[in-house]
């Protein structure tokens, strides 16, 4: 489930629709996490689809760690890359705002984080754009996003979490946050099935 102070909004014509803060959501915010509405659709096992359905299932859900690919019921579906995402997550199953997000501003994913199956070209214009996500980018990159978030985590705390309630079981996070084990690198969600082919960097 996605932060409820979020709508969806036309961005361009080139990126389509995008997830939107309509209040001020400071760092630290749960911003989204994994609930039982969302579909699980075992890795391997891609239910046989019609062709417009199969590529609306591409586009919209991402894969854990074991490859099994998620499609979020709300619009949490629609919140887009950038190469300077200001949502990120350590292997929660919930995403964190690893800064302020003001009204009116777009969160976002950084998608390397997300095991895509392929590179593709990036269109979100931030000053350090890397141009072309690749699938291994969190092996190359995980350094610093778990930098962010564990600059992020103690805010926890100090903020209001709506969507604490979907996230208050997760032992893992308790474990973190309570400073009994320590902050899982990015790396932990990386699905090892993708295919060693492509994973290169340009």
């Amino acid at each position: 489930m996605i932060h409820p102070h979020t709508e969806l909004q036309y961005i361009d014509p080139r990126i389509g629709y995008g997830v939107v803060a309509t209040r001020f959501i400071p760092r630290g915010t749960i911003t989204w996490v994994s609930d039982g509405l969302d579909q699980v659709f075992p890795a391997g096992q891609k239910p046989a689809l019609p062709k417009i359905l199969e590529e609306q299932l591409d586009t919209y859900s991402f894969r854990d760690s074991d490859g099994n690919y998620i499609l979020c019921w709300d619009h949490a579906r629609f919140v887009n890359h950038s190469c300077q995402a200001n949502c990120l997550s350590a292997d929660f199953d919930c995403e964190i705002a690893v800064r302020d997000i003001l009204p009116g501003e777009e969160l976002t994913d950084d998608y390397g984080t997300l095991n895509i199956e392929s590179s593709f070209a990036c269109a979100c214009r931030e000053p350090r754009c890397r141009n072309i996500i690749q699938p291994d980018d969190v092996l190359a990159y995980a350094p610093v996003w778990d930098g962010l978030l564990q600059q992020s985590l103690p805010f926890l705390s100090q903020v209001p979490q709506p969507l604490w309630p979907l996230v208050e079981s997760n032992q893992k996070l308790r474990r973190v946050l309570a400073g009994e084990v320590p902050v899982p690198s990015l790396i932990a969600h990386y699905c090892r099935n993708n295919a060693p082919e492509i994973l290169h960097h340009t």
